[in-house]
Order: structure tokens, then sequence, then C-alpha cells
């Protein structure tokens, strides 16, 4: 199996396979309110079953060629993942995705496990636009999309909706011509 450093500490990067499922669990039960005040993998996983569909659901996004899903462990646990949530190779576009748990933030995983992602979508799958949607409330997801040199083009209003309420959703965007690596 392979893996990818995520910078200069413990953090790495690899795929998450539907026999992980327990460690997804795991990770999202540590993390639930954190990670479920933005996002709905919180309240979709919430059993071995539940979490072995996500997975497996990824699985098959994988081997159709519309998406994938690692992990980023952090001292051999679990700690969160980024995603592409869609891929479509012959449009050129991806919607990337990213969750973490409250231990590990603050330490800019999500913003460099998110640009090793980006850059194997462009540079090895040649896609031409990556989008990151996100709920306009999240401060710190608009601040990695900023990190990465996307741009902020325009908000969906109340287009989402999570535990009953609804939110705007602020669409970032990175194209191929514009995509530097961030250092």
């Amino acid at each position: 199996m392979f893996e990818v450093p995520i910078g200069s500490g413990d953090a790495v990067l690899r795929p998450l396979e539907p026999w992980q499922a327990g460690e997804l669990l795991a990770n999202i039960d540590r993390g639930r309110e954190f990670i479920g005040r933005f996002i709905g993998l919180a309240d979709a996983i919430t059993t071995p079953e539940t979490a072995t569909a996500f997975l497996t659901g990824y699985a098959e996004k994988a081997a159709a060629d519309t998406g994938r899903i690692w992990g980023i462990w952090s001292a051999g646990t679990l700690v969160g993942g980024v995603l592409f949530r869609t891929m479509s190779v012959p449009n050129g576009t991806a919607e990337a995705g990213a969750w973490l748990e409250p231990s590990a933030a603050g330490r800019g995983l999500i913003t460099r496990a998110t640009a090793l992602i980006i850059d194997w979508a462009i540079r090895e799958r040649g896609l031409h636009r990556v989008e990151w949607q996100v709920s306009a409330g999240n401060t710190a997801s608009i601040a990695v999309a900023r990190r990465l040199g996307m741009t902020r083009e325009g908000v969906l209003r109340q287009a989402y909706t999570l535990r009953g309420t609804r939110y705007d959703i602020e669409i970032w965007s990175v194209l191929a011509s514009e995509w530097r690596t961030p250092a």
C-alpha cells in the first residue's frame, strides 16, 4: 500500500478502503459534533454498517473513475480525510472535500492533503477544474480554499440543509492553468 507524508510531522495520506470502516467510524465518533457543524458526514456514519456502505460507495466510485477517498493518519490513527466527492475525467472536473477531527485541527493537514490530491488530479489525470463547496460559516474551510489559491466564484443561497437548517454555500475553484502547489 502506498502512503505519502503530509508535511514534516508524523501524518500520512493513503487510500481509505471499506475494510477500514471501523477506523472511519472511530474517527467520526471522536469528532462527531465538530465534524457535524458543517457537513452531513457525521450524521451519515453512525454504525459499522453505514461506515462500510460509505467506503464501499467510494470504492465503487474509484472503480468507475468518478470519485476517490483518502484517509489522513497521524501517529497511526485515522484523524480525517480528503476526497473527490465527484469526478468527471471526460469533463475535466472534480469537487474536493475534507473532514478532520478536532484533535488534528490547526496543523495544516487538510490544506496539505488537499493540495496533494489536487496536484494528482491536475498533473496525473489531466483535470481542468477542481471545485470546493463550503458552508459560508465554515471559516476554517474557506481559509483552506484561500491557501490553495482558489477563487471564490459565488454563493448558492440557502442551497444546503443540515440538521433542519438551510445554509449558504460558497463555491471556490482552481483551474489547471492557475494551479501552483502550495509550499
